[in-house]
């Protein structure tokens, strides 16, 4: 049997239902949402032939695992992940450029992961900066980007680790569950 993914909740008095893509209804007293999320993803028209091949999404044990311990890397990102990211990846003392499109990190990103950063030596926060283009032969290699001046420059950077974000696949609930000013379950 080939199994056909959810299209709609549905809510009848005291019982529940997932109605799937093929017609059919599945009843139920409980339903465990866990819908996943999707990336909030920069417009680089060849993002997806680098992701996993030096665009990560994560900046976990694994994706440090790929480093050598002299590599430059990239995060993206203002909020608290981002921020996270650049500390736990500037451990082993690579060179982490954080870039933010945003002129400051101070309205989106807690105070002790600031100061975090201000104290780490490897890590430099380049503000009003953003990705405009990614090169490479089967992963990726280089990386340029544009800065507040508008001035444009290529680096030799093979890790981009993109913290922007992810909003949930919520899309099939139709408004049946209530969702935070982030499109989060509340």
């Amino acid at each position: 049997m080939i199994a056909k993914g959810a299209a709609e909740l549905t809510c009848e008095r005291e019982a529940y239902g997932v109605r799937l893509e093929g017609g059919a209804t599945i009843p139920a007293r409980t339903v465990i949402i866990a819908t996943g999320a999707r990336y909030r993803k920069p417009s680089l028209a060849n993002l997806g032939q680098f992701e996993g091949v030096g665009v990560y999404y994560n900046a976990t044990f694994m994706e440090e695992a790929q480093l050598g311990d002299d590599d430059e890397v990239i995060v993206v990102g203002g909020a608290n992940s981002a921020g996270q990211a650049a500390v736990f990846l500037s451990q082993t003392g690579r060179r982490v450029h954080v870039l933010v499109r945003s002129s400051s990190l101070s309205e989106s990103m807690s105070r002790y992961l600031l100061r975090r950063i201000e104290e780490a030596s490897a890590i430099e926060v380049r503000t009003r900066t953003e990705i405009v283009a990614l090169e490479g032969n089967g992963r990726l290699e280089r990386v340029t980007w544009r800065d507040g001046t508008g001035a444009v420059s290529s680096h030799d950077i093979r890790h981009v680790f993109l913290m922007t974000g992810a909003e949930a696949n919520t899309g099939w609930l139709n408004s049946r569950v209530t969702l935070d000013e982030k499109n989060a379950y509340g």
